[in-house]
């Protein structure tokens, strides 16, 4: 099934306000904050719908509070793509579905980077593959829109700040209306 724009809206309606596992932010707190520092970086706005739908996957199924902590990777990047080909092109897509490689790229090539994780982010590490080899490092930013899951990944992992103030959700939805396919 393909999700339209209305879908994406009564996703967020529906699932936003639940927590966003292991944090003290909403899955919407920390999608809205995720845009915000795209936005802030002068990101295109592809990336800007990237940073602002990359936890869609998280709202599809309901893991219980924290699924790392039971051992479950909800494979939410790419769970997601199946339900947003329709609607975007690969720019948007593939950020999305990389987000996750990039922290473990971050990890490999960025000393300081783990140790900045936060607790959850640790615990799906483990769950998602674990750091890249050398190798692994060198294959991932190689790739297509590598770059751009990077630059996602460092707004994701500092997106968990309670209280943070950030546009609304009306504002980042013309983000997504813009970038959608006619």
């Amino acid at each position: 099934m393909a999700l339209n724009l209305q879908d994406i809206d009564r996703l967020f309606r529906q699932h936003g306000d639940t927590q966003y596992t292991g944090e003290p932010v909403t899955q919407s707190e920390h999608a809205l904050q995720t845009a915000t520092l795209a936005e802030q970086e002068d990101a295109p706005p592809s990336l800007i719908v990237a940073s602002f739908l990359h936890d869609l996957g998280h709202m599809l199924e309901d893991n219980g509070d924290t699924p790392t902590m039971a051992g479950i990777d909800d494979l939410h990047q790419y769970r997601i793509l199946p339900f947003l080909r329709d609607l975007f092109d690969e720019d948007v897509l593939a950020p999305i579905r990389l987000h996750v490689d990039a922290k473990r790229y971050l990890c490999a090539v960025d000393p300081a980077y783990f140790s900045a994780l936060s607790a959850d982010s640790v615990r799906s590490l483990k769950l998602q593959g674990g750091i890249f080899d050398e190798k692994q490092a060198e294959d991932f930013i190689a790739m297509p829109y590598a770059a751009d899951a990077v630059r996602l990944r460092r707004w994701d992992d500092l997106a968990k700040k309670a209280d943070y103030l950030t546009p609304d959700y009306a504002h980042f939805s013309r983000y997504v209306a813009q970038c959608a396919r006619a």
